[in-house]
């Protein structure tokens, strides 16, 4: 889901098999995902439309285990899974979370408890406490930063730490720069990443682990800045809540071709 900004610290608390359900993903062997080994020679650089060269993110064995363990609490809190294997699997799912849903208020409020659900509650109350008011909040942000940018390129491609002005004139290195974020490419919708990544995640670290976090996706390359120690706008002033539907979103598709005969507004994503 572009859903987790932040990667799983522990796994331990790895769920049981679910034992009855034929969808359930533990008795699929499709949602088994194909990982490079450790001995696989390193990827060739691959080369964007603006001819620069960046190397091509390859998963590995633990991005596997984070996924699956992502899906699992997303399925377990939709009640649905998809017969889809690994990543594919992933993004129906977060359709079917958008779908489920009355509105768009009531699909933040179910991706921030999966957010939770990922980490042992006193893990986020300790964090809370002993090291977010370090410093003003800088030492806070800056860790997060780097564990986003370690354990969280299973979901969104190829990212960075970079450095992020303040308000105040200052800079921390508490930014993360996803190159091309591959939620937003696979979902090919505005409103799934708006509600189901970007708010979510923005309230869950200000509200669980006390860190403010502005996340600026870009609809036109799919890349995406965050910024940890960053407060985000009022919804009324979010830019981002004003885009219009992507020209390649299934549902944009559909409903441009309906409009020969109703007066639907084409341009608002219906799910944003």
């Amino acid at each position: 889901m572009r859903l987790l900004a932040l990667g799983p610290l522990a796994i331990s608390g790895f769920p049981p098999h679910l034992s009855s359900s034929p969808k359930s993903y533990s008795q699929n062997p499709k949602f088994r995902v194909l990982s490079s080994s450790s001995s696989s020679p390193p990827p060739e650089p691959i080369r964007h439309e603006s001819g620069a060269s960046m190397v091509e993110y390859k998963p590995g064995v633990l991005d596997d285990l984070f996924l699956n363990l992502f899906r699992t609490k997303m399925v377990q809190e939709v009640g649905w899974d998809s017969e889809k294997p690994g990543y594919d699997g992933l993004i129906d799912v977060a359709n079917r979370l958008m779908m489920k849903n009355k509105n768009n208020s009531d699909t933040k409020e179910a991706a921030v408890r999966i957010l939770r659900s990922l980490f042992p509650p006193f893990l986020l109350e300790l964090y809370k406490i002993l090291v977010a008011p370090i410093a003003q909040g800088k030492v806070a942000a800056i860790m997060v930063a780097r564990v986003t940018a370690i354990t969280c390129q299973w979901l969104m491609g190829r990212c960075t730490v970079n450095s992020v002005d303040l308000p105040d004139g200052t800079s921390w290195s508490s930014g993360v720069f996803v190159e091309k974020c591959k939620y937003l490419e696979e979902s090919k919708c505005v409103g799934i990443c708006v509600n189901t990544c970007k708010l979510p995640t923005q309230s869950f670290f200000k509200d669980y682990m006390s860190v403010p976090l502005l996340m600026e996706p870009n609809f036109t390359d799919y890349s995406c800045q965050f910024k940890f120690g960053v407060n985000p706008p009022l919804p009324e002033d979010d830019a981002v809540l004003k885009e219009p539907c992507l020209e390649i979103c299934p549902n944009a598709t559909r409903r441009r071709e309906a409009t020969t005969t109703t007066s639907i507004n084409v341009k608002q994503c219906p799910k944003a």
